[in-house]
């Protein structure tokens, strides 16, 4: 039975890769070389000439925040727009929430 696949992110390229999980080992772009970020297997892609969605998907990869399955189905609410990014990131200054789990705040109060 062949293993499952999980998806990986190349961020300067704005592209995204299906493939098997294997934490031993980097996974490379094959457009320009750099390292892929795994992402998780419950990742969806922006389409490449979406500029505001790959902003949108860097700030979240780069607080740590991943898409991975959970027991209960998929990964809980993620941000799809600056507008979305940008309250949570204020409402983490204000009240000193850790950046990621502000992120990941389906409501900010």
């Amino acid at each position: 039975m062949a293993h499952a696949k999980t998806s990986y992110v190349c961020l300067p390229c704005r592209a995204s890769y299906k493939q098997p999980f294997g934490a031993d080992r980097q996974r490379i772009c094959p457009r320009c070389a750099e390292p892929l970020i795994h992402v998780g297997s419950a990742f969806a892609a922006p389409r490449r000439r979406d500029v505001a969605a790959w902003r949108t998907l860097t700030v979240l990869l780069n607080a740590g925040v991943r898409f991975h399955k959970s027991c209960c189905g998929g990964p809980g609410f993620r941000p799809r727009t600056l507008r979305e990014v940008r309250e949570r990131m204020n409402y983490a200054r204000r009240t000193g929430e850790p950046i990621a789990r502000a992120l990941v705040r389906p409501d900010v109060p």
